[in-house]
């Protein structure tokens, strides 16, 4: 029997001071990278999915942005 699934894993990047998008405040960002991994026996085997984004400390609200604009903001 072959235990098998998948684990997700943000991972926080940095903090930014932005103004949000959607209720147009100056507020902390956060900047983080949501990654995807396969499992065997709950041991994660490699990266199948990577993902950016930013998430307003504000309202709250996130939402996924591109490799390149996260470089960038790095």
């Amino acid at each position: 029997m072959v235990i098998f699934g998948w684990r997700t894993t943000i991972e926080q990047l940095r903090m930014l001071t932005l103004v949000c998008g959607h209720c147009h405040h100056q507020s902390a960002h956060n900047l983080f990278r949501r990654y995807t991994k396969p499992t065997i026996f709950f041991i994660p085997l490699f990266t199948i999915r990577s993902t950016y984004g930013l998430q307003c400390t504000f309202c709250g609200v996130s939402y996924d942005i591109s490799r390149m604009h996260a470089h960038q903001l790095v």
